[in-house]
């Protein structure tokens, strides 16, 4: 999954792809890169960050996923937003999933649109919302409380309509974690696979990377990399990412690894 942020202010590519053209012609580069799904999204959810009215929301996303869609109808297009009406408009330009970082908490009418349209629906966790998920959180078992937390929320999508086979669950890293509690996450990823739901991991230049190593926000592809093959070679179902060419030549070796230890080729 390749990320696009139509946005000003996202915290890695903020401002870069802001015009349609420009995130046009990003999200076709991704798909000539090897992404299989574009993440589209017109408002920021880093740390601290404000939210941003519907309309504009619309106004940023929708012409983008039209555009993509015309010069590439078979793209896979996902749009990023906790908004119901956002998502209702994008799914209507192209869009056929939902990713939601709020896990359908934040607009009860979301699953209707889910349901009604039907779309693919990606539940995350997050603690609190992205304007204060990083003051000091806190968890008494944070795998247990979030694997619980992501059940329930995919049982209520379920009881509402969306069948199971359209969900997937992410554990949202960086959305009110430590950097322990980032790396505890990606030690459990085996126990998300249990929930019987397609696990999404999406810490691609994230800042626990870089208090891990010291890098900059734009220094941090190696930092991304091994994170995503640590999720890869774990069966992570989809990595939601900005650098798409380097992933998808690490997920290249890590299958041919995989292929020839099964194989007892060597």
């Amino acid at each position: 999954m390749g990320i696009l942020n139509v946005t000003p202010d996202s915290f890695s590519d903020g401002g870069k792809y802001y015009s349609t053209d420009e995130a046009v012609e990003r999200g076709l580069k991704m798909i000539e890169e090897g992404a299989d799904i574009i993440d589209i999204g017109g408002e920021s959810t880093r740390p601290g960050s404000e939210s941003v009215p519907q309309d504009e929301q619309i106004r940023r996303v929708c012409p983008v996923i039209g555009k993509i869609k015309e010069c590439l109808p078979e793209a896979v297009i996902s749009i990023d937003t906790t908004s119901s009406l956002v998502a209702g408009d994008a799914v209507d330009a192209g869009a056929v999933i939902i990713n939601d970082v709020s896990a359908l908490r934040f607009d009860e009418k979301m699953v209707q649109v889910a349901v009604k349209k039907g779309t693919g629906l990606i539940l995350m966790h997050m603690k609190g919302s992205p304007k204060d998920m990083q003051k000091n959180p806190r968890y008494n078992d944070i795998i247990n409380e979030i694997y619980t937390f992501l059940a329930e929320r995919g049982n209520y999508s379920e009881e509402s309509g969306v069948p199971r086979n359209r969900i997937v669950v992410d554990p949202g890293i960086g959305f009110g974690k430590t950097v322990e509690g980032n790396i505890e996450l990606l030690r459990a990823i085996p126990v998300f696979k249990k929930s019987g739901y397609p696990v999404l991991i999406g810490a691609s230049r994230k800042s626990f990377i870089g208090k891990i190593t010291g890098r900059d926000v734009e220094a941090r592809l190696a930092g991304s990399v091994a994170v995503n093959c640590i999720c890869a070679m774990n069966d992570v179902d989809i990595l939601r990412v900005h650098d798409v060419k380097e992933t998808v030549d690490v997920l290249k070796i890590i299958a041919s690894y995989k292929s020839n230890r099964s194989s007892g080729d060597v």
